[in-house]
């Protein structure tokens, strides 16, 4: 059964034409949900990496800031005596 303008139609109403139409119709709404499928998934995976490269950025600024923070320790040779 299929609905066109509203009208109800069964496959034996419908010409050879019609129904290799009607075949198409359905494989591109197939390939659609499926190719949404795999964008949803690669969007995820998108965001995954994003989140991965903000956070090696930020350790890395942390590292550094630690690095630059530390106190220089400078040994003086002891006074003669």
């Amino acid at each position: 059964m299929i609905t066109i303008d509203g009208k109800e139609y069964t496959e034996d109403q419908l010409t050879d034409q019609q129904k290799y139409l009607v075949a198409q119709v359905q494989d591109v709404n197939s390939k659609i949900q499926n190719l949404q499928f795999q964008l949803d998934q690669l969007s995820v995976t998108k965001d995954a990496f994003s989140n991965q490269i903000i956070l090696s950025v930020r350790e890395s600024e942390e590292t550094a800031a630690e690095e630059d923070s530390s106190p220089d320790v400078v040994v003086e040779p002891a006074a003669a005596q």
